[in-house]
């Protein structure tokens, strides 16, 4: 058996991952906006919810018996809405958090 071995590329390497020779990458993250935070939180409250119904949908469906559905996607629907959840969750208790500690502070 005749093994060769290919020279790496690192340049091709580095524009498959996205960045420049140096390291740095190419697309530059854009500014934030107003609003973005309300609008991320909105957006990540929204999925949270998608999943959750999604989930629920799931489990109606495999309850009666649709051969569409598979117990292990119901499963995985389950647990990714309940991690979306318990994430969400966490996050809004540490903005409390900050708030009332904000509010706490003395002047």
């Amino acid at each position: 058996m005749d093994l060769k071995l290919k020279p790496f590329d690192f340049a091709s390497a580095v524009a498959r991952a996205g960045l420049a020779q140096d390291g740095t990458p190419l697309a530059r993250a854009r500014p934030v906006a107003k609003g973005d935070f309300q609008t991320a939180m909105a957006d990540a409250v929204k999925s949270v919810s998608d999943a959750q119904l999604k989930s629920t949908q799931m489990q109606r469906e495999l309850q009666l018996d649709n051969p569409s559905v598979s117990l292990e996607d119901t499963m995985i629907a389950m647990q990714k809405s309940q991690i979306g959840f318990q994430a969400t969750l966490s996050v809004r208790n540490r903005l409390v958090q900050a708030y009332t500690d904000i509010m706490n502070m003395q002047v």
